[in-house]
């Protein structure tokens, strides 16, 4: 049995900067961490006394008899990736629900990629499950997604990803103090707005408009460089709150679907009862808002917001992992 656990992410800067139709000719820049929430994937080989070879458990079950036989789309291309032919039993278990915005999906494909490498007595390196995971979601599996996600998932912590005209990226941590993490850990609510959506289905639409949307794009990919200004010098936390709700303007103008009705009434009655900025996490549409207030104004704000989930979080900084391998070689 080996069992992966690789983070969910929030993205703060640079969203829609990481996809290669816009980096290869422009260059990219993201501000993002990962959170305390993670996706769980146990692996095992099966052994051979069933009908089905491989047995896969997530929001459905499937019992299949060969990989082409396999719905979810991920698992497919992974073994077909990995050359792996005797059968599993897979069963995938997440803190937060998918297709909300935290990179789940990706965290997905990540875990399963270090679970089934870990069968197989390989362990790669962080950032060849990065590149790994980019390449079947965009190239195999032909998903209009960006590359943070994936390489977020992998490492973990809370960084700046450059995003490279050569197809390449280069990950720098935050370094800050500790009080300094803490202070903007405790600005930071998270709220689920029970709305759902596919995120490729999203970005298809964003990433058709990025020629039209060229000057908002340039101008989030500045706003990296200046929420880390706002960390490394030592000005009011609340500037970087204010970087939030300038971020979040723009990109809900890249394209009509990334909000609606409801989720505007979200956070306008958030601003209205304190909040500094905050923005919807992922590609739009739903899943997780993401505020930005000081503690004192927060107790306000939940309960204006009271009808939505809360989701306590805090910053973590392992990235993928396998925390149980005991295999059972074939």
């Amino acid at each position: 049995m080996i069992i992966s656990k690789t983070p969910f992410r929030i993205s703060f800067f640079g969203g829609g900067t990481d996809y290669p139709v816009w980096f290869k000719e422009n260059g990219g820049s993201v501000l993002a961490t990962t959170i305390n929430k993670y996706c769980y994937l146990s692996c095992r080989f099966l052994p051979p006394f069933f009908e089905h070879k491989h047995r896969i458990v997530y929001s459905k079950v499937e019992c299949v008899k060969s990989n082409d036989e396999i719905q979810h789309p991920s698992v497919r291309a992974v073994l077909e990736y990995l050359k792996l032919e005797n059968g599993l039993e897979i069963h995938h278990d997440g803190d937060l629900p998918a297709r909300a915005g935290l990179g789940t999906s990706s965290a997905f494909t990540v875990g399963l990629l270090h679970a089934l490498y870990a069968l197989k007595g390989k362990m790669p390196q962080k950032k060849q499950l990065a590149k790994d995971a980019i390449h079947l979601e965009q190239n195999v599996l032909k998903e209009y997604v960006g590359c943070q996600d994936q390489i977020l998932a992998a490492t973990g912590g809370f960084n700046q990803i450059e995003f490279l005209k050569e197809n390449d990226f280069l990950i720098t941590p935050i370094t800050i103090s500790k009080e300094r993490l803490l202070d903007l850990q405790s600005h930071l609510l998270l709220f689920f707005t029970g709305l759902s959506r596919t995120a490729s289905e999203m970005a298809k639409t964003q990433i058709e408009k990025i020629p039209q949307n060229e000057k908002h794009l340039f101008a989030m990919k500045e706003m990296v460089y200046e929420a880390i200004n706002v960390l490394n010098s030592g000005q009011d936390i609340k500037e970087f709150g204010k970087l939030l709700h300038e971020s979040w303007m723009l990109k809900r103008s890249l394209c009509e679907n990334i909000t609606n009705t409801e989720i505007d009434k979200i956070y306008s009655t958030a601003r209205e009862n304190g909040a500094i900025g905050g923005k919807l996490l992922g590609a739009g549409g739903g899943g997780f808002f993401l505020i930005f207030a000081r503690p004192e104004d927060q107790p306000k704000i939940i309960d204006k917001l009271n009808h939505l989930i809360r989701v306590p979080f805090e910053f973590e900084d392992t990235g993928s992992q396998i925390i149980i391998y005991q295999p059972d070689y074939l």
